[in-house]
């Protein structure tokens, strides 16, 4: 099949002639003329871009998702359904139920901002989930609103019905093609590993893209055209999550929200933090196995897979190795994978009895906010004794590290506050944090010390909460 198809607003379309790394966004408002969908902060922060895409699940369903079209590439819609807020109202300009809720709660705003909180609403309606205030407020998050304020938009959610949009649900997606050239770019979607790693081993510093949350950044701000793109959307080993053998192992290719079910049910706090990783738009496509790549020193997901003693089963042509979560990052923005080398899942041990585990992450803001300090806890008290601990952190060093200091001083020792006494002068033995806009360095170390504080306080009867804001 030569060239991208997808189905636009009930229609489907074939491009030849559009480069690789064009943002679903820029193909929307410039190439088709459908200017209801903004552009804001080109980001993926304000929501202003939000459509929703009919994603194929293991079970043939299409699961209709809201994702962030400046952050998406052209090519990842091949074969799949796009509706924009032009194809929500029937052909004859009737309302679709998600808009005419909107009015009816006087929560429509000056136009900019409210065809994303539509296409974020129409996304929720379709998943068919409970309409409680924290899932309202969830679905919303990633939609900023400049005008009514979130009141009446929330209204316009609890009142809005699960209605098919006026262009139609697709019932199936289309077949994708596993190579598309266009002038000097080349973008590849393999559809196994074996086919992944021999892209990767002809294409050694091509890009990877999982979700490309981070990845298309660098599209829509920066404009970027990488030379080889190789896409991990279609292999369907890297959508994999297993629980067996005591662990829970997660494919190189699940996304966020796919992996959150899981979580909820292992491991509830990193849950809970990983609610807080972007927005829905963002979970929707963004992957584990990507935020761990990046190697980013504030990245919130690789101080739990530490403090879990997880480990990254890395794939190439030569075969499959592991490496330690905490041996994973070696310097700062760089990584143990080799150039041929490929995330194919993260396997993480299931808790075993009497163990615990809890991740704050301090920001400045709730939702959607990079951490100013991150820090990851599996903690085991036995006899009122620490009988294990592993303490990582993100935010304080140039790259994510383990309170080494700390958790040799503390285990063996009473789970006391005369244990911690000396806390902050073993905190400041493991990091020697920078200072930026989001914290000082003095900050950070008293910040990552009484958050040692705080899981003593939880972990001994006081009050149970997981995740922290400033």
């Amino acid at each position: 099949m030569s060239g991208i198809q997808f189905q636009l607003n009930g229609r489907w379309r074939t491009e030849n002639n559009v480069a690789p790394t064009t943002t679903l966004l820029d193909y929307l408002r410039l190439n088709a003329r459908l200017t209801g969908t903004k552009e804001g902060c080109a980001e993926g922060d304000c929501g202003a871009c939000t459509v929703v895409i009919g994603l194929p699940q293991d079970d043939g369903r299409i699961a209709y998702r809201a994702v962030n079209s400046c952050l998406v590439l052209v090519p990842q819609v091949d074969g799949l359904p796009v509706i924009t807020v032009e194809g929500l109202a029937q052909p004859d300009g009737t309302l679709h139920s998600v808009q005419q809720s909107l009015v009816d709660a006087d929560a429509t705003q000056c136009g900019f901002c409210t065809p994303g909180f539509a296409m974020a609403m129409f996304a929720l309606a379709q998943g068919g989930e409970a309409r409680d205030d924290g899932t309202i407020h969830e679905a919303l998050a990633g939609n900023l609103c400049r005008c009514t304020g979130y009141r009446p938009i929330v209204e316009a959610c609890r009142t809005m019905r699960a209605d098919p949009p006026g262009c139609g649900l697709a019932e199936r997606v289309g077949e994708a093609a596993s190579e598309y050239r266009q002038g000097a770019q080349l973008y590849l979607a393999p559809r196994s590993v074996d086919e992944l790693v021999e892209a990767k081993a002809k294409h050694p510093d091509a890009f990877v893209l999982g979700g490309g949350t981070d990845l298309g950044i660098r599209v829509s701000k920066e404009r970027e055209a990488f030379p080889v793109v190789i896409s991990t959307q279609w292999v369907r080993e890297l959508r994999s999550i297993s629980e067996d053998s005591g662990k829970l192992a997660i494919g190189g290719g699940v996304t966020y929200t796919r992996a959150l079910p899981f979580l909820d049910r292992h491991f509830p706090s990193f849950a809970a933090m990983v609610r807080r990783i972007g927005s829905r738009q963002i979970r929707n496509i963004g992957t584990l196995a990507a935020n761990i790549a990046n190697a980013s020193p504030i990245g919130d997901t690789i101080p739990c897979l530490m403090a879990l003693d997880a480990s990254i089963i890395l794939r190439s042509k030569r075969g499959a190795r592991s490496v330690k979560a905490d041996e994973f990052i070696i310097s700062y923005r760089k990584t143990a994978m080799e150039k041929d080398e490929i995330i194919a899942a993260i396997e993480i041990p299931l808790l075993k009895d009497g163990t615990s585990f809890t991740t704050y992450k301090l920001s400045k803001r709730f939702d959607q906010d990079i951490s100013t300090v991150i820090g990851a806890y599996r903690l085991r008290v036995d006899g009122g004794k620490v009988a294990e601990l592993r303490a990582a952190y993100g935010g304080m060093a140039a790259t994510t590290a383990r309170a080494t200091h700390v958790e040799a001083a503390l285990v063996g020792k009473p789970w006391t506050a005369e244990s911690l006494r000396d806390i902050d002068a073993l905190i400041a033995q493991d990091f020697q944090p920078m200072t930026d806009h989001r914290g000082t360095d003095a900050y950070r170390l008293k910040a990552a010390a009484n958050l040692i504080r705080r899981l003593r306080i939880e972990t001994t009867g006081g009050q149970q909460t997981g995740v922290w804001q400033l």
